[in-house]
């Protein structure tokens, strides 16, 4: 089966793990959990109950493991946590003349 990449919410590593998430599964740099919202592709903190799965549960601890159905792998590097530079260069570009 092929290893997906994901960057993890606790410690912004990659690591490759199975696209089947279990429950117990961990990150392999920090050992934090990795089926938990903060590691879900429907995890928004701005949206209602931080998740954009309207049909979820909710889920008071984001950071530990769940028994969500809706639970989908964020892929990839998170854009989430952009650094100031990026930001100032995106809104300078927005309001140049």
């Amino acid at each position: 089966m092929a290893l997906v990449e994901f960057q993890c919410f606790s410690c912004n590593k990659m690591a490759e793990v199975s696209p089947e998430v279990g429950r117990r599964d961990e990150c392999d740099h920090c050992g934090a959990d990795i089926h938990c919202c903060k590691n879900c592709k429907f995890h928004d903190a701005k949206a209602y109950n931080e998740c954009k799965e309207v049909q979820a549960d909710v889920v008071q601890e984001k950071e530990r493991a769940n028994f969500c159905d809706y639970f989908q792998l964020r892929s990839g590097k998170d854009n989430a946590g952009s650094n100031k530079e990026d930001l100032l260069a995106a809104a300078e570009a927005l309001f140049k003349k």
